[in-house]
C-alpha cells in the first residue's frame, strides 16, 4: 500500500512495497526535479508535462547508484533534455537477473514497457512520474520475506530519471482483446519465470494476469461482428478466438493454482490456503489445486481441512501416490497429538 509523507524539504516521499527476484522490499521516492517539456512518441504525438505512463508505454529511462538519500550533491540536478526526442525502442527484453533488485544497466538509458514487471521497482517509480523528472528512492529489505539470496542486503539508494515516454492505456480505456493479450503474456511470463527460479517473479506475474482477468468478467464480445483479421486473439497455438466465459473460469482458476504454488515456495501458507480454494470452487476438477490446498492446511496444522482435500484429490486421480503419502502423514501426525495428549492427561491425574 502506498503512503505519502511530506519532508523537511517541503517535498513529497511516497513509499510503497513492491517485488523482486530476491523477495519484497519496501521502496521510499523523493520527486527532485520536476519536467517541463513537451514530448514526442514514437508515433510523433505530443505528450504534456503532466502525462504519466500508463499500461504499454515504452519508457525512456536511466537508473545510478548513490551513496545515500540524503547525499546533496545529486538533489536537483538536472536529467538531459528531452525536448524533441523521439521514442522508437520497442522495450527491454533481456531476461530478470536473480542477484539484482533494479533488474536495469545502470548508468545507461535504457528501455523498458510499463506493465510488463520486467521490473517492478523502476516501473512502480515511472508510474506516477512525467517525462523529464527525476527522482530518488531508498529500497529497503522487508524484513522476513525470504530473499532468495545467502549473501547478506543491505539498504539501496539510487536515482531514477524518465527522459521520454509513448502513449499507453489504463486497463479500463483497452479493448478486451487487448486485455486478454496482456492476460496471455503475463500468464506465459509468469511460467517462465518460475521454471527460471524466479518465485516472486512469476507469484507477481500471475497477479497482474488475475486482476486483468476480473477485469475481463462480464465483457461482452459480439464474435460475428468483429473484424475478426484485425482484433483476433491468439488462445493457443492452434486457435485464434477470444475466450469463452467457461475458459476465462477455467483460466482464473489456473492462475489461482499457479499462485498457490508460488506461494507455497515463499512459505505463504495462509496465502496459498486461500488462493488453493478460490481455484478449487471455480474449478472443483482441478487437481492440482486441490493438492495444493492439502498442502497450505498441512502446513497451517489444519490437518482435517488437509484431509478432506487430500480425499478429493483420490477422487480425481485414484492412482496419486502423493495423496496416499500425504494422508498416511495425517493420519500418523494425529495419532503421535493423541498419544502426547494422552500422556499429559495420565501425568494430570497420576
Amino acid at each position: 500500500m502506498d503512503s505519502v509523507n511530506g519532508d523537511h524539504d517541503g517535498g513529497e516521499t511516497t513509499s510503497w512495497v513492491t517485488v523482486c527476484p530476491r523477495g519484497l522490499w519496501t521502496v521510499q521516492k523523493k520527486l527532485t526535479h520536476s519536467g517541463s517539456q513537451h514530448i514526442y512518441s514514437n508515433n510523433g504525438e505530443v505528450l504534456s508535462s503532466g502525462d504519466k505512463p500508463r499500461l504499454g508505454s515504452v519508457c525512456h529511462v536511466r537508473v545510478n547508484l548513490k551513496a545515500n538519500m540524503d547525499d546533496a550533491g545529486t538533489f536537483g540536478k538536472r536529467s538531459e533534455t528531452s525536448q524533441g526526442h523521439r521514442l522508437d525502442a520497442p522495450g527491454a527484453k533481456c531476461p530478470r537477473c536473480r542477484d539484482s533488485v533494479l533488474q536495469v544497466p545502470l548508468g545507461d538509458w535504457t528501455t523498458l514497457r510499463l506493465g510488463e514487471g520486467h521490473c517492478d521497482v523502476t516501473e512502480s517509480c515511472l508510474e506516477g512520474m512525467s517525462a523529464g523528472e527525476t527522482c530518488e528512492i531508498r529500497l529497503t529489505p522487508v524484513k522476513g520475506a525470504d530473499i532468495s539470496n545467502s549473501q547478506p542486503v543491505e539498504e539501496i539508494c539510487a536515482t531514477v530519471e524518465l527522459r521520454a515516454f509513448t502513449s499507453g492505456k489504463e486497463s479500463w480505456e483497452m479493448s478486451p482483446d487487448e486485455k486478454w493479450q496482456w492476460v496471455r503474456s503475463h500468464k506465459d511470463r509468469g511460467g517462465e519465470r518460475f521454471r527460471s527460479g524466479d518465485v516472486w517473479g512469476a507469484a507477481d506475474s500471475y497477479s497482474r494476469a488475475l486482476k486483468l482477468v476480473i477485469a475481463l468478467r462480464g465483457c461482452e464480445v459480439d464474435r460475428e461482428e468483429r473484424d475478426v483479421e484485425e482484433q483476433r486473439v491468439t488462445y493457443t497455438e492452434d486457435e485464434t478466438r477470444f475466450p469463452t466465459v467457461n475458459q476465462l473460469q477455467s483460466l482464473k482458476a489456473e492462475l489461482h493454482s499457479n499462485l498457490s504454488l508460488c506461494q507455497l515456495k515463499l512459505k505463504q501458507p495462509e496465502r496459498a490456503k486461500e488462493s488453493a480454494a478460490k481455484a478449487t470452487r471455480l474449478e472443483p476438477g482441478g487437481a492440482k489445486a486441490w493438492y495444493r490446498l492439502g498442502q497450505a492446511c498441512q502446513m497451517v496444522n489444519e490437518l482435517e481441512e488437509a484431509r478432506l482435500a487430500f480425499r478429493e484429490l483420490l477422487k480425481l486421480q485414484p492412482e496419486s501416490t502423493a495423496a496416499v503419502k500425504a494422508l498416511k502423514e495425517i493420519a500418523s501426525k494425529e495419532k503421535q497429538t493423541n498419544t502426547e495428549f494422552g500422556k499429559r492427561l495420565s501425568k494430570m491425574f497420576s
